[in-house]
């Protein structure tokens, strides 16, 4: 993806300061994952986010074309791991690790609902 005022900070003030937010490139981390492990799930099922622990290693302008990897390390009938990348095209810009929970979509729909 191309890195989009949308998807930079603002808070320093100085628009050549604008760089990739970190929760940005987290949620893309998330979605590659997610985008991969859907597929493999059974009709009814998907994943959750459960945990995410990443380092933002440098920064990516805006600009900036940014590819986001996965690699599942680990996995059972409940938890798949992965480990995720964020990459310029020169340079590691972030990784680490994230998890994600296989749901039955119906069955967590109800267990909301039953909490509102």
């Amino acid at each position: 993806m191309t890195v989009t005022p949308d998807l930079a900070i603002s808070f320093i003030g100085l628009d050549d300061a604008r760089v990739l937010s970190t929760p940005n490139m987290i949620l893309c981390m998330e979605r590659v994952s997610r985008n991969t492990l859907f597929p493999c799930l059974a009709p009814g099922y998907d994943s959750v986010g459960t945990k995410v622990n990443v380092s933002h290693l440098k920064a990516a302008p805006i600009g900036a074309k940014v590819t986001f990897t996965t690699e599942i390390t680990s996995f059972n009938d409940k938890r798949v791991e992965f480990y995720v990348t964020a990459r310029t095209e020169s340079e590691l810009v972030g990784e680490g690790a994230h998890e994600r929970a296989i749901i039955d979509t119906v069955r967590f729909a109800k267990g909301l609902a039953a909490k509102t």
